[in-house]
């Protein structure tokens, strides 16, 4: 008869590995205890990723919705319809709360025609937030610098437009 086969299929790659690399049949004596502390480090660890997981999900879940409200607060300002609307929180921190939505005021390209930039602010109510303010941006205006705003209205856009 032929010598029976191995029990273990990986059993040759395990002999490549050192010793104290390779998996056990049994555990060495004196090591229960520092088994028990690595195992509940690794559960501390899993728990404050997963903390975090949902911390910045729901973070995020909450931008989404400022966002969401943000363009529809625009487009229910302005009477306008567009699909090219574009939300800045950057602008004026993130931090904040306080975004600022961009949009032609007539039909055409983006940034190709004249942009009306909204500062809103404060919570969703009804699905809107409120606009605090705002500026005009001239056609072709690629970046929303504070030298090329004018009509500004809304006493938040104090400092952020040209005198």
């Amino acid at each position: 008869m032929s010598a029976p086969a191995s029990t273990e299929p990986y059993e040759p790659l395990w002999r490549r590995l050192p010793e104290r690399l390779r998996p056990r049949s049994e555990e060495d004596h004196g090591r229960g205890r520092l088994r028990r502390a690595e195992t509940t480090v690794l559960i501390l660890v899993a728990l404050l990723l997963a903390t975090a997981t949902i911390a910045d999900v729901a973070r995020q879940t909450g931008v989404n919705g400022r966002l969401t409200a943000d363009l529809r607060t625009w487009r229910s300002y302005t009477h306008h319809d567009y699909k090219n609307v574009s939300a800045d929180q950057h602008l004026l921190g993130t931090t904040t709360k306080r975004e600022v939505v961009c949009g032609n005021t007539t039909p055409g390209p983006p940034k190709q025609r004249t942009q009306i930039c909204l500062v809103v602010t404060g919570p969703v109510h009804a699905g809107r937030r409120t606009v605090s303010g705002g500026w005009y941006l001239p056609p072709n205006t690629e970046d929303n610098v504070r030298s090329r705003r004018y009509g500004c209205f809304g006493s938040v856009t104090i400092g952020l437009c040209p005198r």
